[in-house]
């Protein structure tokens, strides 16, 4: 899941080389903090949130297949 985050995540900035992922395991939610340069930053996030709310909702889909909840922290 850390992978597909890390892809997402690629697709969207233009530096990818700063992208970073850090997984915290919960005991029933996994929780993923991305962090991106801080000129990238609005594009993971899109107009209106759009990009964060469509990473979010494809990782719940996969969590639903895995019977697992992920959760996607934007951080500055």
């Amino acid at each position: 899941m850390k992978e597909l985050v890390t892809k997402m995540a690629e697709a969207l900035v233009d530096s990818p080389a700063e992208i970073t992922v850090h997984e915290v395991q919960g005991e029933q939610v996994t929780v993923f903090e991305l962090r991106v340069a801080p000129s990238d930053l609005g594009k993971i996030i899109g107009k209106q949130g759009r990009n964060a709310r469509s990473m979010r909702t494809i990782l719940g889909a996969a969590g639903m297949k895995l019977n697992r909840r992920f959760t996607l922290e934007i951080l500055e």
